[in-house]
C-alpha cells in the first residue's frame, strides 16, 4: 500500500514536459528529497543518523522522502554485515551520480543575499560544500590528506590536483587532523572566525601540519553574492 501511495504520489506531480530538468524535479523535487541523497553521499545511513542531520524533519516525512527515492531506483535499503546487523539506506549508482548538481546548485544559491550561514550544517554539507569551494588555482600542486572528526564519525580527505575528495574513513595517516561539528568548522573556513579563539573556546581541535592548518581557509573562497 505504501509503495502504492509512492507511486500515485509521483503521477500527481508530473509536469508533462519531456525535459529533463522536468523529470529531475518529478523525481527529487519534493521538500527534503535532495537533502535526504545529501545525507547519503558518504555512505549508507540509519534511520536515526538521517533524521538526526536533518533538524526540523519529521519521521514519517523522512520515511515518505525515503521510500519515494527507493521507488524511483535513487535509493535503495542495505543491512549492515554482522556483528551490526543493522538496516540502513543508500544511494544506487545513479543515485551517486547526482552529486554534482548538489555542488552546482550549492554554488548558485550561497550567492543568495538571503542565504543564512548560521543555520545547521552536518558533516556531509561541510565536505560536500568544501569538494565545491575548492579553488584549484589556489591549491596549485598541492598535495594533503586532511582528517575530520564530527559527530562520532571520522572522515579522510584529499587535495590532489585541486580536486577535494573525501569518504570515511579512519584518520591516522592525516597530515592535519580538525575536530569540531561542523557548524564550528565552517565558521573558520568560510566565516573569518579566528583560529586562536576557537581553539581556546575548545570549540574546535586542529592537529597536524600548521603550516597547511594556516593556508586552508584560503583554498575555498566563497563567490561573490549577487547583485539585486
Amino acid at each position: 500500500m505504501k509503495s502504492d501511495n509512492i507511486t500515485k504520489n509521483v503521477a500527481h506531480r508530473r509536469y508533462g514536459d519531456a525535459c529533463g530538468a522536468a523529470h529531475a524535479l518529478e523525481l527529487i523535487g519534493d521538500r527534503w528529497a535532495l537533502l535526504v541523497m545529501r545525507e547519503m553521499m558518504f555512505g549508507p545511513r540509519r534511520f536515526g543518523d538521517l533524521r538526526a542531520s536533518l533538524p526540523g524533519i519529521s519521521a514519517n516525512t523522512l520515511t515518505q522522502r525515503l521510500e519515494g527515492l527507493i521507488t524511483s531506483g535513487i535509493a535503495r535499503r542495505e543491512r549492515l554485515p554482522p556483528p551490526a546487523s543493522t538496516p540502513v539506506y543508500a544511494l544506487t549508482e545513479w543515485g551517486l551520480e547526482s552529486e554534482p548538481i548538489l555542488g552546482v546548485l550549492g554554488r548558485w544559491a550561497v550567492r543568495s543575499p538571503q542565504h543564512d550561514p548560521t543555520l545547521a550544517f552536518s558533516a556531509a554539507s561541510l565536505l560536500l560544500s568544501l569538494r565545491t569551494m575548492i579553488a584549484p588555482d589556489r591549491a596549485g600542486s598541492l598535495y594533503a590528506k586532511i582528517g575530520f572528526r564530527m559527530a562520532g564519525e571520522t572522515y579522510c580527505a584529499s587535495i590532489v590536483d585541486g580536486v577535494f575528495a573525501a569518504e570515511r574513513a579512519p584518520v591516522e595517516d592525516c597530515d592535519i587532523v580538525l575536530e569540531g561539528d561542523p557548524p564550528t568548522i565552517a565558521a573558520w573556513i568560510y566565516g573569518g572566525v579566528p583560529l586562536d579563539d576557537l581553539e581556546t573556546a575548545g570549540a574546535l581541535r586542529i592537529t597536524g601540519d600548521r603550516s597547511l592548518v594556516a593556508i586552508f581557509p584560503e583554498l575555498f573562497p566563497l563567490p561573490a553574492k549577487a547583485q539585486s
